[in-house]
């Protein structure tokens, strides 16, 4: 029985490389590892980045027109007005909007579906008056035809 090393190149080899050879290869099953863990930590936090504030709008009848990029005016449940994340005062409302998207000439509101109405009309009337056309941002309803 007979057993061959370094391929059969014996003792000349050695003295040519400087002794034994050794294997190097990159063990990429870590890496792979901790890149599966960080996409799955980024699809389960995605839905959390839409919107720094969680406000529960009311639910109507689907609307055909889709949403234009507008500058989008959150109140939440105590009546907090944000444009974007950021607080805003009713009277610091229109500097705001023409800050961050210069001359637009229309504004979502998005309100919770528990926030006083008093709240929401104020907004509504703070934006019509400082020259913008206001639109409402609402969710659409679930389908009716199982409940039935």
């Amino acid at each position: 029985m007979a057993l061959s090393v370094n391929n059969g190149a014996g003792n000349a080899s050695r003295r040519r490389r400087g002794g034994t050879s050794m294997l190097a290869e990159i063990n990429v099953t870590p890496f792979v590892d901790v890149v599966l863990v960080l996409l799955i930590i980024f699809m389960l936090t995605a839905h959390v980045m839409d919107y720094g504030l969680q406000i529960d709008v009311p639910k109507v009848r689907a609307v055909d027109k889709s949403m234009e990029d507008l500058p989008i005016i959150s109140i939440n449940k105590t009546g907090d007005v944000y444009l974007g994340d950021k607080f805003v005062t009713l009277d610091g409302l229109r500097p705001a909007v023409e800050a961050q998207f210069g001359n637009a000439k229309a504004v979502y509101i998005r309100a919770d579906a528990k926030t006083v109405w008093d709240a929401v009309a104020q907004v509504i009337a703070a934006a019509g008056t400082a020259g913008y056309q206001v639109n409402m941002v609402t969710a659409p309803e679930e389908s009716q035809k199982g409940k039935r």
